[in-house]
């Protein structure tokens, strides 16, 4: 297949291929599948692709402790203003837990939510840290109105249409009046971002949606009190006004070269959202 950017220098054409086949094959049988069916996929296509690639990205920088400290440290600068000592605190998709862990000096409670339970076993973590293994849907362990601050980072855009307003109905649910849901996703105009990048102008693979910061006006339908928009990337967050992002929309939305693309992201490096309750 013709390649549209550069491998990466850490892993072969062929290691790349056999990612983007088995991610699209599985990403294809997602994207069809009725909401009991993906509940079973959600628990375990995480598994078969990475027993089917051992080289996978997100297997060999969790192993990069350095890797892993830069990640967290990116991600703190931006919740940190958002926690407070008598606060409860919740991550979707909260993965190694180590933001958890971090958050946890500054909050009451720090709660993953996740499809398992991924925290190394040998890893200590403080009292307060405690991980909530979902299928995707049921959340009923945590109750309405109980939550302060909720976030995610790299989630959304792995949603299926068709469970997009069941997450952010969920999020109202659990979050107490006042309470807000930070979420950063990459932003669709210099994308594709997952594996799909390297051989399509548009996502195929786990990637099931990518996100615009005019797809988010749909989400304030759904009865959040405020919306604050951000120029995010690594420890940069910029509060910004809506206007900023709909007229780059509006500018850059035809650009089809992936150079000119790469550039986007100077303007348009995420869809960084807080929702107020």
């Amino acid at each position: 297949m013709k390649i549209r950017k550069p491998i990466p220098s850490n892993r072969s054409y062929d290691q790349v291929l056999n990612h983007y086949l088995i991610e699209k094959a599985l990403a294809t049988k997602l994207k069809a599948a009725d909401r009991e069916s993906r509940k079973k996929i959600y628990s375990s296509m995480y598994n078969e692709l990475f027993s089917k690639v051992p080289d996978h990205p997100r297997l060999t920088k969790r192993s990069d402790e350095t890797e892993s400290r830069k990640k967290v440290s990116h991600r703190m600068a931006f919740i940190k203003r958002f926690l407070h000592p008598n606060k409860v605190f919740v991550e979707f998709a909260s993965g190694d837990g180590r933001l958890l862990k971090d958050a946890a000096e500054y909050c009451n409670q720090a709660i993953g939510v996740d499809i398992s339970d991924q925290r190394d076993e040998g890893e200590d973590f403080p009292d307060n840290v405690s991980v909530i293994v979902y299928d995707g849907y049921d959340l009923s362990k945590l109750t309405d109105e109980s939550v302060d601050f909720v976030f995610s980072d790299q989630l959304i855009e792995h949603l299926h249409d068709e469970d997009v307003e069941h997450h952010f109905i969920t999020i109202k649910r659990i979050l107490k009046e006042g309470g807000s849901y930070a979420f950063r996703t990459p932003h669709a105009f210099c994308g594709p971002h997952d594996v799909s990048q390297y051989f399509s102008n548009t996502p195929e693979c786990f990637h099931l949606k990518e996100w615009k910061f005019k797809d988010v006006k749909a989400i304030e339908l759904m009865g959040f009190n405020k919306v604050k928009y951000y120029w995010s990337a690594k420890n940069v967050h910029v509060r910004m006004p809506r206007f900023y992002f709909s007229v780059l929309e509006s500018l850059l939305g035809n650009i089809r070269s992936y150079k000119i693309r790469k550039m986007t992201q100077l303007f348009l490096p995420s869809v960084t959202c807080v929702l107020v309750k």
